[in-house]
């Protein structure tokens, strides 16, 4: 593949790949014998959230929950807003939801939050990426895929103004292209 100009590759998608299934087997360890609720975080966890689904071999179910706290650009605002709510309820089920990137914690927070006034039996996060340097709020990752630094990263569901969600990698932006 070639690389965009201002990109530098942080995660091949072989590492991903290699992520992801740990990830589905740590879930699948803790999950075969339940029917759990995956709800997942939109717009940035849909390709992990597929990739990860489809290794798992038990039954499960599948909604999506959208909140977000950037807008236009690379620095979030600082209110998260819940843009939809999941169809199924949370109420009395196992909950298990997946979020691409973990970074203030504003939004990851904010959606747990959501999710336990429902009042479920379990609820676990798993995420892909964590970003602890720039943790404004306590989040418990119970499934963690992997540390990142402090860099805007795209690439593999992860975008800046919805650009870059389509590369298969994980990358960090340069400086010089937040602005393009």
């Amino acid at each position: 593949m070639v690389f965009p100009p201002g990109l530098q590759i942080l995660f091949p998608e072989t590492e991903i790949a290699a992520t992801v299934g740990r990830l589905a087997s740590e879930i699948s360890r803790d999950y075969r014998k339940k029917t759990p609720l995956f709800i997942a975080i939109l717009k940035g966890s849909f390709i992990f959230l597929a990739d990860l689904i489809r290794q798992l071999d038990f039954p499960m179910e599948l909604d999506f929950i959208i909140a977000c706290s950037y807008g236009k650009g690379t620095e979030t605002s600082g209110e998260v807003k819940i843009l939809h709510e999941p169809r199924i309820s949370a109420k009395g089920r196992h909950v298990v939801v997946i979020e691409d990137i973990a970074d203030t914690g504003l939004t990851t927070a904010a959606v747990v939050e959501h999710l336990k006034k429902q009042k479920p039996a379990s609820l676990k996060l798993c995420v892909l990426l964590d970003k602890r340097e720039r943790r404004l709020l306590p989040v418990k990752i119970d499934y963690l895929g992997l540390t990142v630094p402090n860099k805007f990263l795209v690439g593999y569901g992860l975008d800046c103004d919805e650009k870059y969600r389509n590369l298969p990698d994980v990358y960090v932006l340069d400086e010089k292209c937040q602005t393009q």
